[in-house]
């Protein structure tokens, strides 16, 4: 099977690419079965929550990407043993007890997804490592497309009636958890890893400002994983990309939005003020 070609539609459903035809693929589907969760998809419809979604990525073009690339939608899609492997590698290959636990309290900063942990023989932590994930989000849905996935097995449209919402995943979603979690780990003096696609750091690039974003240091204490979605062995698949990291003043600048050699002039803003005021009749 050829890589598909990408338009405005789900990439994949139910763990599966759109156009894998095979009798598992069917059955996932049927079944609305993850095979990242090992279980029944955790993404409901709102009106219908018996009903799963089960979209993981999704095709769109933003502006800052040339071509329609998958988006990854939901974050149990980087459940993939090449995220904990490269984590184990790059942080832990001098640990010799590791265990992961999921879903840990860090009191009044929420939840952490994982924990790396290194035991003693006493059973003892000696050490440990945070890491988050942190998928994109929808503005409409995709859900009419896997309807007609389901029908007619295949899609009537190359664009349904979606968007990505960038800014509120990963400005104000994650950029919020990593300043609030990112403060008590400075202070525990660890790291918090942050996995996220690619194409989330090339937004924020784009329309933040990141001059504080570097090449991985050991004494950052927040730090994020990229993977790009490549096509391999008939299926998409996450292929470590790069780390970068920084500090509280780096996400402070995230924070804080463009840089000021972005900003728009006062003639600029004056210029937007009256097109708008044409278009809603208010200057005549």
């Amino acid at each position: 099977m050829n890589e598909p070609v990408i338009k405005k539609y789900p990439t994949e459903i139910f763990c599966h690419a759109f156009t894998d035809t095979s009798n598992k693929a069917k059955k996932a589907l049927e079944q609305q079965y993850c095979s990242f969760i090992k279980g029944t998809c955790v993404k409901p419809r709102k009106s219908e929550p018996h009903i799963k979604v089960g979209v993981c990525s999704l095709g769109y073009r933003g502006s800052f990407t040339k071509d329609f690339l998958p988006v990854i939608i939901c974050p149990h899609r980087f459940r993939e043993d090449i995220v904990f492997e490269s984590i184990r590698k790059k942080y832990l290959s001098h640990w010799t007890n590791i265990h992961w636990v999921s879903e840990v309290t860090i009191g009044v900063g929420g939840n952490v997804d994982y924990v790396a942990v290194n035991l003693d023989q006493k059973g003892e932590i000696q050490d440990f490592l945070c890491v988050e994930f942190q998928a994109g989000g929808t503005t409409g849905s995709p859900w009419q497309a896997v309807l007609d996935l389901k029908e007619h097995g295949k899609f009537l449209s190359d664009s349904y009636n979606y968007g990505i919402n960038w800014a509120n995943e990963f400005m104000k979603t994650m950029m919020q958890q990593v300043y609030k979690k990112g403060k008590i780990i400075e202070v525990w003096e660890h790291k918090i890893i942050f996995v996220v696609q690619d194409i989330a750091i090339e937004y924020l690039k784009k329309y933040v400002d990141t001059s504080l974003l570097r090449p991985a240091r050991d004494e950052d204490p927040i730090h994020l994983c990229t993977y790009k979605m490549v096509w391999q062995d008939k299926k998409w698949v996450l292929d470590f990309d790069e780390i970068v990291s920084t500090d509280l003043d780096g996400i402070n600048r995230i924070l804080g939005g463009a840089d000021r050699e972005h900003y728009p002039t006062v003639e600029d803003f004056k210029r937007n003020i009256l097109r708008k005021g044409k278009i809603n009749g208010i200057f005549q």
